[in-house]
């Protein structure tokens, strides 16, 4: 398919916890929105962990990850939020942001200890993550007599497992309306299996283009 593949996301929360040498590091993903959701979630684990001496940040948001923003939180510069950030840039994820509290333990780790800490932590974070990916995708519809509807989304339930495709519910009125997203290179490839499938008595039409989530296969 030439539609390639867009930064993924998470489909919720989690949190994940990694102590070194007595220091306690409890990262916190969340999937977001925009800066605003985002800027919600940091006060909120503010709040909630207020006994941490850091709460350091790194967030990435926008469909082709184009804004991004990292905090240090009191940390040395460049140790904690930077690597966090790095983190979620080399595992290409966006709509996310990072959140990893710190209990300092007594023990300095030093720059290279706190950068390889707050690294490690949100990729252990991400490891425990359910990614979702995210694609470009065209909408195609079609209308279906209610007497050949179940036959017709069985199909479309097959097909769309072969095609990396999303299917939408369907809409019920004086027909059957059914809708997927389809690459752009399979639009053609849907119409005539379509057409083989049903006799060429049902017809796809093509409409709009918008980035969507992919299911897990």
């Amino acid at each position: 398919m030439s539609s390639s593949r867009l930064p993924s996301t998470i489909a919720a929360p989690v949190e994940h916890t990694l102590e070194i040498k007595r220091s306690v590091f409890l990262t916190h993903l969340a999937p977001v929105s925009g800066m605003d959701e985002a800027d919600e979630v940091i006060a909120a684990i503010r709040k909630l962990r207020w006994d941490a001496r850091h709460h350091c940040t790194a967030l990435v948001v926008g469909t082709h990850a184009d804004r991004q923003r990292s905090n240090d939180d009191g940390e040395p510069a460049g140790t904690a939020g930077v690597p966090m950030l790095e983190v979620l840039r080399r595992r290409e994820v966006t709509d996310i942001v990072a959140v990893v509290s710190r209990w300092f333990g007594g023990v300095l780790l030093g720059a290279g200890g706190l950068v390889r800490a707050y690294g490690t932590a949100v990729a252990s974070a991400l490891d425990e993550a359910e990614i979702v990916g995210r694609a470009l995708r065209t909408q195609v519809t079609m209308e279906v007599p209610h007497a050949d509807a179940g036959r017709v989304l069985a199909f479309l339930h097959q097909w769309v497992g072969a095609h990396d495709a999303v299917l939408d519910s369907p809409a019920y009125g004086q027909a059957a309306t059914l809708a997927l997203w389809v690459a752009e290179d399979d639009v053609a490839t849907l119409g005539a299996d379509l057409a083989a499938h049903t006799g060429g008595s049902i017809a796809a039409r093509a409409g709009e283009i918008r980035v969507v989530d992919l299911p897990s296969r």
